[in-house]
């Protein structure tokens, strides 16, 4: 194996037999006998049970691992090390109250929550170290052991303690030479007198009105997660075999489900450490399952590598209530993954638990250990994966996209400060999040995939695409606009909406026209904007009339555009503000710059869209089938191309086949015991030609190779 890529697709569960041990329950053979009959060969273990490894300090008991291992070699099982860091064990809280974090909002965390802890804390890194030497250098030699996983979800847990703050000056001291004055000047430290004129007397963030001096504090933190990563990574390296990988289970912000960007870390900056990147991806299901999520999520995680294999370490098997997948969609959300680059999908968890706070976030298993119809189910998509002849040839397949997204945690951090609607801390209910979610929905409505590129990106990287979006690209480094002006003068197709290249990188706004540095790119500027409280529309060529939300920028015509001038695709129709575009679009150098100045509705974002990338040239596989089925490729390593054919919805859906080729996995009908009960029109191995009518029934999937 190549570390930075597995041999086979990974199909398994994280697997936490000290859960049940204390309830003289000895399932392991039987546990693993039916995964092995699911097409399961994978599990993760030992992270999150730091106090059962170390029960008391300098004390190790490493007997649950050992008996995983030794299972998991009787079964061909291969196995995930988790560091088990992100949970710390009540003795080391007593040992040291401050390794527990001091938080903004809440003070000094409470001990019994899992990822509260301080992560600079010096007594935490010491002890933590001691676990990670001692249980790496255990299972390292094991055969069953793939690779390890760092840490848990890593965040810097809002931690504002005097150690973090001390680092953060530390941090800023050398960021401006020592110069106090420079910190001032780049952070308008004048205003209310928050003028700094000694290190020494550096004043406590967490009071602060000044979302650069915050936003830089924000900054710092998620560079704090990056280096931990890193630091917990070369510890793993000194035992790691070589053809061991190393990975880490990044999340997205958390509004029930993974939703968007993550805050609190930059999973571009913090994936460096990493082998192969690793996902954890929750989402709605039942009658809420869009398959948006799954995408957002994967195409990020994908990105984080540049594109390469991914993956899923945790997703949902039945999960928390309303979370109960109907027939089919268990199947139809793993291929999903696939269809992103994953190269595999392990579930949390493998059984239920019976005690504590996630009692409820079910496993693969109920409580009672007795197989049920997701069980069944993931056995249907275990088998189909483990088939060399089908789904064998979907693994290790990589992406094509012709559209990038470009996002910012800078952009996140400041317009969560200074919300689209108000300008100040409170008030508003778009925030960043919302804005990338809009416009990145409606690419995948549009069956338009995406890659995620960070807001630093290259030139190299960014001219790789027919087009960019820059979603509320709020804060933007001069570098990156001299990126993105090179990009257009090249030939590429910019799109940017409100809120983009307001600020510089300390987060202070440009003193020129906005947007600063590509008034002439876009052949528009402004200096006003105000909310449209729902009293202005936006009607034009690019969409049928709608409500615009959020803010309206009121953009000028710049006289001096070029190229015969600024093409205007919508208007406000107000009367106090039809004078000033809506949407334009100008010609600069061999490409051109789309700017939208106000939220679309998320139909007028599909519909302005849509319009963009066939502006763009991008030919879209799926564009005639958008709306009906979900279509994405993949490239294989035999050179064919995948296409996949996801039915999102309830209802069956025919359509006219956009591909020719082979269908490798078949749409099934999925009964309520979770077992195949049916077949579809088309079979495995069946010829189609494009323009062939496929039926992909209710939440259901296909793959034609070509």
């Amino acid at each position: 194996m190549a570390k930075n890529q597995v041999d086979d697709f990974l199909f398994g569960a994280a697997y936490y037999d000290e859960y049940i041990l204390p309830h003289n329950l000895e399932r392991i053979d039987e546990d693993f006998a039916m995964m092995r009959e699911t097409g399961m060969n994978v599990i993760r273990i030992a992270e999150f049970t730091w106090s059962t490894e170390e029960p008391e300090p300098g004390v190790f008991n490493l007997a649950h691992v050992d008996r995983a291992l030794e299972a998991a070699a009787r079964y061909d099982i291969k196995v995930i090390i988790g560091t088990p860091t992100a949970a710390v064990p009540s003795w080391l809280v007593e040992l040291d109250p401050h390794v527990l974090a001091v938080q903004d909002n809440t003070g000094q965390a409470k001990y019994g929550a899992r990822q509260n802890m301080d992560i600079v804390n010096g007594t935490y890194r010491f002890y933590a170290e001691r676990i990670i030497r001692k249980l790496i250098s255990h299972t390292a030699p094991h055969p069953q052991v793939i690779g390890f996983q760092v840490d848990n979800e890593t965040k810097y847990y809002d931690s504002c303690s005097p150690d973090m703050q001390k680092l953060f000056v530390q941090s800023l001291r050398k960021r401006f030479h020592n110069s106090t004055d420079g910190l001032n000047k780049a952070f308008g430290l004048d205003y209310w007198s928050n003028r700094v004129d000694a290190w020494e007397n550096f004043p406590d963030v967490n009071g602060s009105i000044n979302q650069s001096l915050r936003g830089a504090f924000d900054e710092f933190r998620r560079s704090v997660v990056a280096d931990f990563l890193a630091w917990q990574a070369d510890i793993v390296r000194e035992y790691a075999r070589e053809d061991q990988f190393i990975t880490h289970n990044f999340d997205y912000e958390w509004r029930g489900y993974s939703y968007g960007v993550q805050p609190a870390v930059n999973h571009f900056e913090a994936g460096r450490a990493l082998d192969i990147s690793g996902v954890d991806i929750y989402h709605p299901t039942e009658d809420r399952l869009t398959g948006k999520e799954i995408a957002f999520g994967g195409d990020t995680a994908r990105s984080v590598k540049d594109g390469k294999n991914f993956i899923v370490l945790e997703t949902e098997a039945q999960g928390q209530h309303g979370w109960l997948p109907y027939p089919g969609q268990l199947r139809l959300q793993a291929y999903s993954h696939v269809a992103n680059g994953a190269d595999g999908v392990m579930y949390w968890h493998w059984h239920s638990i019976h005690n504590s706070f996630e009692t409820y976030w079910k496993g693969v298993l109920s409580h009672d250990f007795a197989k049920n119809p997701t069980y069944e189910e993931a056995g249907v998509f275990g088998r189909e994966m483990a088939n060399p002849a089908r789904g064998g040839r979907l693994v290790h397949a990589h992406k094509n996209n012709r559209v990038a997204m470009m996002v910012s945690n800078e952009a996140l951090s400041a317009l969560n400060w200074f919300q689209l609607e108000t300008g100040f801390p409170w008030g508003g209910t778009v925030m960043y999040n919302d804005v990338v979610r809009r416009f990145y929905d409606a690419l995948f409505e549009l069956n338009v995939e995406v890659d995620i590129i960070p807001v630093n990106a290259e030139v190299e990287r960014i001219n790789r695409y027919d087009m960019v979006l820059t979603p509320a690209l709020y804060v933007a480094p001069q570098s990156t606009i001299d990126n993105l002006r090179a990009y257009v003068e090249q030939g590429g197709h910019l799109v940017s909406t409100l809120r983009s290249f307001v600020c510089d990188e300390n987060t202070t706004v440009w003193q020129d026209a906005a947007p600063h540095g590509l008034t002439d790119v876009f052949g528009v500027s402004y200096n006003q904007f105000t909310r449209p409280d729902g009293a202005v529309t936006v009607s034009g060529s690019a969409a049928e009339t709608f409500g615009a939300e959020a803010l309206i920028e009121l953009l000028n015509v710049d006289g001096g555009s070029s190229a015969g001038g600024v093409e205007v695709l919508g208007s406000y129709d107000h009367y106090a503000w039809d004078s000033h575009p809506a949407i334009t679009r100008h010609a600069f150098g061999q490409g051109d710059a789309q700017y939208i100045a106000t939220l679309p509705t998320p139909e007028a974002t599909r519909e302005i869209l849509r319009e963009a990338v066939e502006h763009a040239g991008i030919e879209v596989v799926g564009a005639a089938v958008a709306g009906t089925v979900t279509v994405r490729q993949t490239i294989t390593p035999e050179g064919k191309t995948a296409t996949y054919f996801l039915n999102y919805s309830a209802d069956e859906v025919t359509f006219a086949s956009p591909v020719s080729g082979e269908v490798l996995v078949a749409p099934v009908t999925i009964g309520q015991d979770g077992k195949v009960a049916g077949s579809g029109a088309v079979a495995a191995g069946d010829a189609v030609s494009a323009g062939d009518q496929l039926t992909i029934g209710r939440w259901n999937v296909a793959v034609v190779l070509s």
